[in-house]
């Protein structure tokens, strides 16, 4: 048969990736290489050249947005519905599993998912009734335990904690947390892995079902499963699947998040006659970026090691600015993006990237200053924000009343007499009887348990939500939507707030009304026995882990390195490359491996550049309140002196970073700028290093810099305009 649509696009090494006849085939797809392209061809092959049944192929990725693309491209190549195609999340396919074999899940069927709000919620309040101080037990660290334990497949009784008190007291914790979650049906997302493994470990005919009909199993973005997805696809796999996954060990980043690296190199163990093939072709970066990215990632010892390259051109040398300050830093940025612009290029065609968000501020402050148009990128997702997540509380109510998280969330909101006083009987009640707070709720109001206004208003409550679901039960899912923003009145609730934030949140609410009225149930749940509403909740819940943030036409893109992974830009700036700060301090101090993934996050900085990629740190950064004179980053020193090009605007000259005679450590003593304060050889003092003598300047104006030699902290080059010098 013709495979030629399948073949032509692909380069030779990318063929014999989707070509293989291997059962097992691991993909070291650099940044760049099409590896996107790489896997749905390959699902294409299996089903036009192997004839493999579409209900046999499953494929898995970390996003939404991607397993999205995936399905529509797939669809476009094979020309056919892939409608059987199991394509999705590994949160999402899990989910699929859970809904389809409730039961055998030890699952109610109207089970609910938790969003890492609702989860912090319902562990602060685990904690306060435990009777601990929530300032040494914090919500969000017991958020974090317990998540990265089921990432790692374990439950409380699995946990040794002999001779760790504090170990213990979290694995109590756990355990409570594990006790509300039964009684009211919820399930938080790494608890969807958790308990769709176990759902195979406990029913061996369930899992040979799966094994023979799921025969084809292809994973992105490999590097950065943890312990569990790993298991899932193994146990899956067994002994008769065949799995292609794709992936690339030098931009696994997430290591703080469970992802293992090394799983990739486990592939290679634990599963027979893996036949591996490098995909090393790059098709977005110049040649010098390229060489750049290599010399510097090979300094990581644990890698299974490729070479990227470019048959396009070499392009401009990467530049390197060494800052006064992050002031002078942020004003060099700008600069140099206003004359992109000024060339007829366009905002959205580039990014500046940062280690930490609060580096953002600056930049933001002087973008707007240049009136350039910008976009925070990864802020507040929609399905994540206060108001939405109110309405949708109210709509799990009228799903399952017993949701205590839901309950919890809006008992007072809008304000209704019911204090935390009360809220606090109910969970007492709730913890007693063995109920949820809904139950309690009722039983509280029946015996007369609250004062007379509190029953009141909880009574209102109970009538509230009830008259709701009775009088909506039937409406359409957009209707019932905005019958519980009208009936709840959480509009007028936020029109107490400042106008600029109230008319955001209305908007918001009416955006909400907007998707609700929109969605269509997939037939994937409609498959499942899915409702439309319990579909959209899922899907609210699922989607809550997508940026779905405000977006304008043309803007300039700030972001972590983080975000910036899987995006691509002609113009890049990384900024604040310091030891300290990139590489973080933490990773200095803690195990090598933690450095080899700031050297990893690095690489997919530096190879999301197209074109031009500058590099930038400051000399002197004000951090925690004082002025830190900062060391270029290890990972410039790493790099070939060739590739890397140092620039001063204001300075006739630009010089390589490592020239025999930096600026630093030439003397001034032929300059004369009447402007300076001090002269050549003249005693100062500074507020912080004590007595000094001038030894030269530098610059001009605002960024003139000074060399002073003190008499107990040495010499130091400062910035004059914030030195704070005074003549002895």
């Amino acid at each position: 048969m013709d495979v030629s649509h399948l073949l032509d696009e692909l380069n030779e090494a990318q063929r014999e990736a989707v070509t293989a006849d291997s059962d097992h085939l691991l993909v070291l797809a650099g940044a760049g290489s099409g590896k996107t392209r790489v896997l749905i061809h390959r699902l294409a092959w299996l089903i036009q050249v192997e004839h493999a049944s579409p209900l046999s192929v499953l494929a898995v990725t970390f996003t939404n947005k991607a397993a999205g693309e995936m399905r529509e491209r797939a669809g476009k190549l094979l020309q056919v519905s892939t409608r059987p195609l199991w394509i999705g999340t590994f949160h999402g396919i899990a989910h699929r599993l859970l809904r389809m074999h409730w039961k055998e899940a030890g699952l109610p069927e109207e089970f609910q998912i938790l969003d890492s709000e609702d989860q912090q919620r319902l562990l602060r309040r685990i904690i306060r009734d435990e009777g601990m101080d929530e300032a040494h037990w914090p919500a969000r660290q017991a958020q974090w335990f317990i998540n990265a334990r089921k990432d790692e497949g374990e439950r409380p009784q699995h946990i040794d904690h002999l001779d760790h008190p504090a170990t213990a007291t979290w694995v109590q914790v756990y355990r409570r947390y594990e006790e509300y979650c039964k009684r009211g049906g919820l399930v938080d997302f790494a608890e969807l892995l958790l308990r769709a493994h176990e759902l195979w470990l406990e029913s061996p005919p369930l899992l040979d079902h799966y094994r023979k009909r799921l025969r084809h199993l292809l994973v992105d973005e490999f590097q950065d499963t943890n312990a569990i997805q790993y298991a899932w696809v193994r146990m899956l796999a067994g002994d008769t699947g065949r799995v292609f996954v794709v992936g690339d060990d030098d931009q696994s980043i997430y290591g703080w998040r469970g992802a293992r690296v090394e799983n990739v190199q486990h592939f290679v163990r634990d599963f027979p006659d893996v036949r591996t093939v490098r995909l090393e072709q790059n098709y977005r970066s110049t040649g010098n970026i390229l060489q750049a990215a290599n010399a510097l990632i090979a300094h990581n010892e644990a890698r299974m090691g490729k070479e990227l390259w470019t048959a396009g051109p070499k392009g401009a040398p990467i530049r390197l600015y060494a800052a006064f300050n992050e002031q002078d830093e942020a004003r060099f940025v700008v600069d140099q993006l206003r004359q992109w612009l000024d060339h007829g290029r366009r905002a959205d065609d580039a990014a500046v990237l940062y280690r930490t968000t609060a580096q953002s501020r600056l930049f933001e402050e002087y973008l707007l200053r240049a009136n350039i148009p910008y976009r925070v990128y990864g802020g507040q997702r929609f399905f994540e924000r206060t108001e939405v997540k109110d309405a949708l509380a109210y709509l799990r109510l009228l799903h399952n009343p017993n949701d205590d998280a839901a309950l919890e969330r809006v008992i007072n909101k809008p304000t209704r007499a019911i204090g935390e006083k009360t809220v606090s009987q109910l969970r007492e009640q709730a913890r007693e009887s063995g109920l949820t707070l809904w139950q309690a709720a009722g039983a509280c109001v029946a015996q007369g348990t609250f004062a007379t206004r509190a029953g009141t208003a909880v009574s209102a409550f109970i009538r509230l939500v009830e008259g709701m679901r009775d009088r909506m039960q039937d409406w359409a899912l957009g209707n019932q939507m905005q019958g519980v923003i009208d009936e709840s009145r959480l509009v007028d609730h936020y029109e107490k707030e400042p106008r600029e934030r109230m008319e955001t949140r209305i908007e918001n609410l009416r955006e909400l009304v907007n998707a609700a009225d929109a969605f269509i149930l997939p037939q994937e749940d409609a498959d499942a026995g899915l409702t439309e509403l319990q579909s959209f909740l899922s899907h609210a819940a699922l989607e809550a882990g997508e940026t779905q943030g405000e977006s304008w036409d043309d803007c300039v893109q700030l972001m972590t390195m983080h975000s910036a992974k899987g995006l691509e830009f002609p113009l890049v700036f990384i900024a604040g490359m310091e030891d300290g700060l990139f590489p973080h301090q933490r990773s200095l101090e803690e195990a090598s491996g933690r450095l080899e993934e700031e050297r990893r996050l690095c690489y997919v900085g530096m190879t999301r550049a197209r074109e031009q990629l500058y590099l930038s740190y400051a000399e002197i950064r004000r951090m925690h309140g004082s002025e830190n004179f900062c060391r270029p980053s290890r990972f410039i020193d790493e790099m070939p002196a060739g590739l890397v090009e140092e620039i001063r605007p204001r300075m006739a000259t630009s010089r390589p970073y490592r020239s025999a005679q930096p600026a630093r450590q030439r003397t001034s003593s032929n300059l004369t700028d009447s402007s300076w304060p001090f002269k050549l050889g003249q005693v100062v003092l500074h507020p912080k290093f004590g007595e000094g003598t001038v030894m030269a300047f530098e610059g001009s104006g605002e960024h003139t810099r000074v060399h002073v030699n003190f008499r107990d902290a040495g010499a130091k080059w400062l910035v004059l305009a914030y030195a704070n010098l005074q003549a002895r």
